[in-house]
């Protein structure tokens, strides 16, 4: 496979991903991960998660490119023939849909959501299920929501601490979504900036997560002056942002987001800069979904590839 014209630039810094071993987990929490790192996915210790929970945090427009793609059968059938290390999802679908799919595909359940119908400035997102429905659901892991940033964050504090209570109770492994968002954050350099998303991964570690998601920081250099001192005087490469942010994340696994459908040519590249900078994997949802599945199935076959040589 060759990542056409862009060539992945090493990192300045020294940083490698979080080994399980030195993770400090209880048995059942290990047991859950090492399926979805070894037994599943790529299957060398890295992950490569399927999410469909965009139909309640964008609604159903994002189903539009690929209509056959509202059926979360569409999904699932992608995570099994794909080989992914795992499928998130709200509860409701998981209920509905992923009976025939026990066993063939390690399940994240998300337990909290919102629209995005209300602003974003105090954002909040409720839980929708419980560690408990995961453990009856066979779940390998759950993932939660945390606005970094947001007014609303002392109670999305207080929520997760009881999240990570029963998860340490179920000994179900945790996947935090942290996610910067309000007012605050816009007016220090915005949602992707490395000051941002580098604070997102530090409190993720901090709170508890024994995995977080966080979107690769965009560094737009008209917002440069806005970011606090002395993140408005980085001068941080796409690959050394990434080896930050995966630095402040400490002993927990981090997997980057792929966001929107891209280019084939984009996505890989990014893929591969993410993994070649200690993320332990990958999410990636619409940018795969939104294509027909032959494509889909494609895609994901290189990105595996990749993976495996990481």
């Amino acid at each position: 496979m060759v990542v056409a014209e862009k060539a992945v630039k090493k990192s300045s810094m020294k940083v490698r991903r979080p080994n399980l071993e030195e993770m400090e987990l209880s048995l059942g929490k290990k047991t859950r991960l090492y399926r979805m790192l070894y037994e599943h996915g790529p299957g060398n210790g890295t992950l490569l998660i399927l999410p469909i929970d965009q139909g309640i945090e964008h609604g159903p427009v994002d189903f539009f490119p690929n209509p056959e793609s509202e059926d979360p059968e569409y999904q699932y059938r992608l995570a099994v023939e794909g080989g992914y290390s795992a499928i998130a999802l709200h509860i409701g679908l998981a209920e509905k849909y992923s009976r025939k799919y026990v066993g063939k595909v390690p399940l994240v359940l998300k337990i909290n959501g919102k629209s995005n119908i209300p602003s974003d400035e105090n954002a909040f997102s409720p839980l929708t299920a419980t560690v408990e429905d995961a453990v009856r659901l066979g779940a390998d892991a759950v993932g939660y929501t945390l606005y970094v940033g947001s007014p609303a964050q002392d109670r999305d504090i207080r929520q997760l601490n009881e999240v990570r209570f029963d998860c340490e109770r179920f000994a179900m492994p945790l996947i935090v979504w942290a996610y910067p968002r309000g007012s605050a954050i816009e007016t220090k350099g915005g949602r992707d900036s490395v000051y941002a998303v580098d604070y997102a991964a530090r409190l993720a570690c901090e709170f508890g997560a024994d995995v977080v998601k966080l979107n690769v920081p965009k560094n737009k250099e008209e917002k440069m002056g806005d970011m606090p001192k002395p993140y408005n005087t980085l001068k941080l490469s796409y690959e050394d942002s990434i080896a930050k942010v995966v630095t402040a994340a400490g002993r927990t696994m981090v997997l980057f987001s792929g966001g929107s459908k891209q280019s084939d040519d984009d996505l890989l590249h990014k893929a591969k800069a993410a993994m070649d900078n200690g993320a332990t994997g990958l999410i990636f949802g619409r940018n795969m979904w939104q294509r027909k599945h032959t494509d889909a199935l494609k895609i994901t076959s290189q990105v595996k590839k990749l993976m495996l040589e990481s």
